[in-house]
């Protein structure tokens, strides 16, 4: 009896639904928050279990000067790891810091349909030099990224990285003129 009264309250329970894919604002404000997290983890603050719950389970990143940089989202985390086991006191690159910024007004979000978003924009790469120097800019880059809707989840996942045009960058924030 207690089998067919539990049966009975699992079908009368409503089914959730998963919620649907953001308005486009409150997108924009997802992954603006997605993207800062994304590039503290895997730069300045290196975190690479940060990353863990940012990318896809298929993640891939293509790079212009690499061709296919990153096949999965293993191999991405585990590169990561790598990078920050190498700035230890006893790793290959000890100390080494660097830093991403965003440069400001670059990013746009677009929709792509109830599947996910389009991200691009600019960024700026810097390396420390220490004492009076201080971070250095020593280039910089476009990225396109595609955020897939995640309904069960309820969020955003990076599913594709597309790292693009990097070379020498305008200084941030520009020199002033006379």
């Amino acid at each position: 009896m207690f089998s067919a009264i539990a049966l009975m309250l699992a079908q009368a329970a409503p089914a959730t639904e998963p919620p649907p894919i953001p308005s486009i604002e409150d997108a924009r404000v997802q992954i603006a928050e997605l993207d800062s997290r994304l590039f503290w983890a895997a730069f300045e603050g290196c975190e690479p279990d940060e990353l863990g719950g940012i990318l896809a389970e298929d993640f891939r990143m293509l790079h212009d000067l690499g061709g296919l940089a990153v096949p999965s989202r293993d191999a991405f985390l585990a590169s990561i790891a790598q990078q920050c086991a190498d700035r230890e006191p006893d790793g290959a690159n000890p100390g080494y810091k660097n830093r991403r910024l965003l440069v400001p007004g670059s990013r746009t979000v677009t929709p792509l349909g109830e599947w996910g978003v389009l991200e691009r924009a600019h960024h700026t790469f810097h390396e420390w030099r220490g004492g009076d120097k201080g971070w250095e800019q020593v280039g910089g880059a476009r990225y396109i990224h595609v955020w897939q809707w995640i309904a069960e989840e309820g969020r955003f996942r990076l599913a594709e990285s597309l790292s693009i045009d990097h070379g020498a960058a305008e200084p941030y924030p520009p020199a002033k003129r006379d």
